[in-house]
């Protein structure tokens, strides 16, 4: 009796540790921060910061055991604090699936992180086979925790929502919203209709890859770097006919200009570098930043230092700089990969610190304001 009796407190501690201690000491550790708050930035980039418009086009705060209502000492987002930073929409990511040893290379299909991150969270059992539940799972959170917030957050699937949130917000300016999109189409299963399922659970843009290649086409980090497939051109103009938004982030050379040959659309890239001021297999040519700005889409410039070359907000505005250089200042936003798995030089309340950055670049403030959240906004009121 005794031995059971210590055998059971044994695995009682050891599912604590697991399931209770373990996933936010992972998240902690890949979800660092360069410099900890808070940050000192001028008085005229907080007064700017507090006057315009801000959105970031690519988040991945849904894959972490957090609850978003509440103020985190760990990673870069959460409802409080995109409030205090002023920022008017966050873009939420779902990823469905990466591969062990993840690098920005050659990876295969054949791992699944995302995997143990569910047993560890204790996602449904659904999501442990499925790709497609584990996206509608993340959904769902983010709707949850909308409807938790008394209006603190809003979910935009329309542009008639994100008409009547931008007017509430005008007299309610502690308030923030919210839009679901997707890193990778391996998430469809390799169906293309499973693109209505998103779409019906609010997803509203879509890379065809994330680090390998899928059914539908090829990734920077893929092993075989192939271009749109098939299947993924039928993707494609199904998402189209959806208004659902194509993104480019991550995706191989190829598959990149499959699809700006075929999109009768604006093309995003959420969440990238340009070779330009760092050349890399992850960033986008001058002739790629050119031809997504053809279509009326734009490009948001990451923050982590492997897309940008380097540590801080100055390496940042660099790299928005010549995207704005070459592809114009109404085609360049924010794509920060905040909760990425990835160290960022600041959390979201930092941002003053890139409108520093963007002032000593030669940026006026009407040029900042489209960067940080003007262009954006104008994209997604057109599109969605």
């Amino acid at each position: 009796m005794r031995i059971l009796l210590w055998l059971c407190v044994i695995l009682g501690l050891l599912g604590i540790f697991l399931f209770g201690v373990l996933p936010g000491q992972v998240e902690s550790n890949m979800n660092g921060v360069l410099n900890k708050p808070p940050y000192a930035a001028s008085e005229r980039a907080k007064a700017i910061q507090k006057k315009i418009d801000i959105v970031d086009l690519h988040g991945d705060s849904l894959l972490w055991a957090r609850d978003l209502l509440e103020r985190g000492t760990r990673g870069h987002i959460d409802v409080p604090r995109l409030i205090e930073a002023n920022v008017t929409l966050q873009a939420f990511s779902a990823v469905t699936k990466t591969p062990r040893g993840m690098n920005f290379q050659s990876n295969t299909d054949r791992t699944d992180n995302i995997l143990l991150l569910a047993l560890a969270e204790r996602w449904p059992p659904r999501t442990w086979t499925s790709l497609t539940q584990r996206a509608l799972y993340m959904a769902s959170r983010l709707h949850e925790t909308a409807a938790r917030s008394n209006g603190k957050l809003t979910v935009i699937r329309a542009p008639s929502d994100l008409t009547s949130y931008l007017e509430r917000r005008r007299t309610q300016p502690g308030i923030t919203a919210g839009l679901l999109t997707i890193e990778g189409a391996q998430a469809l299963e390799g169906k293309v209709e499973n693109v209505d399922v998103l779409y019906d659970a609010g997803f509203r843009m879509m890379s065809p890859s994330h680090f390998f290649d899928t059914e539908m086409g090829g990734s920077s980090a893929g092993v075989d770097k192939i271009g749109l497939t098939g299947k993924g051109r039928e993707m494609v103009q199904r998402m189209e006919s959806r208004h659902m938004l194509v993104d480019v982030a991550h995706a191989s050379p190829r598959t990149i200009d499959d699809i700006l040959s075929m999109a009768t659309r604006p093309v995003v890239a959420s969440h990238t570098g340009v070779k330009g001021t760092c050349d890399n297999v992850r960033n986008l040519s001058d002739d790629h930043l050119r031809r997504i700005a053809a279509t009326g889409g734009m490009v948001g410039i990451a923050f982590f230092e492997f897309a940008v070359c380097g540590p801080d907000a100055k390496a940042i505005a660099r790299a928005i700089r010549h995207a704005a250089d070459v592809a114009g200042i109404d085609h360049v936003g924010l794509g920060s990969d905040f909760d990425g798995a990835i160290a960022e030089p600041f959390d979201v309340t930092g941002l003053p610190l890139l409108i520093d950055a963007l002032l000593e670049a030669g940026f006026s403030e009407d040029d900042i304001a489209k960067v940080m959240g003007g262009n954006a906004i104008k994209l997604l009121a057109s599109t969605l």
